[in-house]
C-alpha cells in the first residue's frame, strides 16, 4: 500500500521483531481468490477498530508476481522453464487507501510508512520484492492532493 506523507510517496510496511519488513498480506485459503484473501489478511493485520472490522479495501491491479520453486528461499520474478509445479507464487497488488485512515495492528508488529526513495534498491534492508516496489510503481502518475 502506498501512502503520501510530507508530499512524498511512502509504502506501508509491517516490521516484525524490529528487524524484518513485510508487506501486509499472507497465504490464501483453499478456493479463496487473490483479492478475497488479500482483503481478509488486510482486515486481520490492519483492522480499523478493536473488534477487527475494517474499511472496504479497494484492491487494484496486480503489480508483479514472484515464484518460489521447490524449497529454495529465493524468489524469482519469473517462473523458471524447468519448474512444472512451483511451491509458491507471491503477488503484489495496488491497494487504494482513503484520504485519512486509522489502523490497529497486532502487538507483535509495527506499522511503518517508509519513503519510496529509502526503499528503492535497498535490498539489504527490505529484500528484493519490497526494494523493487518503487520501480513497479514508476508506471503510475501520482497526484499529491493537499487537504
Amino acid at each position: 500500500m502506498q501512502v503520501e506523507l510530507f508530499k512524498h510517496p511512502h509504502l506501508l510496511l509491517l516490521q516484525v521483531r524490529n528487524c524484518m519488513f513485510r508487506l501486509p498480506g499472507g497465504r490464501l485459503r483453499p478456493g479463496e481468490s487473490d483479492v478475497d484473501g488479500l482483503k481478509r489478511k488486510l482486515l486481520s493485520k490492519l483492522s480499523i477498530d478493536e473488534q477487527g472490522s475494517g474499511a472496504n479495501w479497494e484492491v487494484g491491479e496486480c503489480l508483479g508476481m514472484w515464484w518460489k520453486s521447490d524449497f529454495e528461499a529465493l524468489l524469482c520474478p519469473y517462473l523458471p522453464p524447468n519448474v512444472k509445479k512451483p511451491k509458491e507464487c507471491t503477488k503484489l497488488f495496488l491497494v487504494k487507501l482513503p484520504a485519512s485512515q486509522k489502523f490497529i495492528v497486532p502487538r507483535n508488529l509495527k506499522l511503518l510508512a517508509v519513503p519510496l526513495c529509502q526503499i528503492h534498491e535497498n535490498h539489504k534492508t527490505y529484500g528484493p520484492v519490497i526494494s523493487g516496489v518503487p520501480q513497479l510503481l514508476s508506471k503510475f502518475s501520482f497526484n499529491m492532493v493537499e487537504f
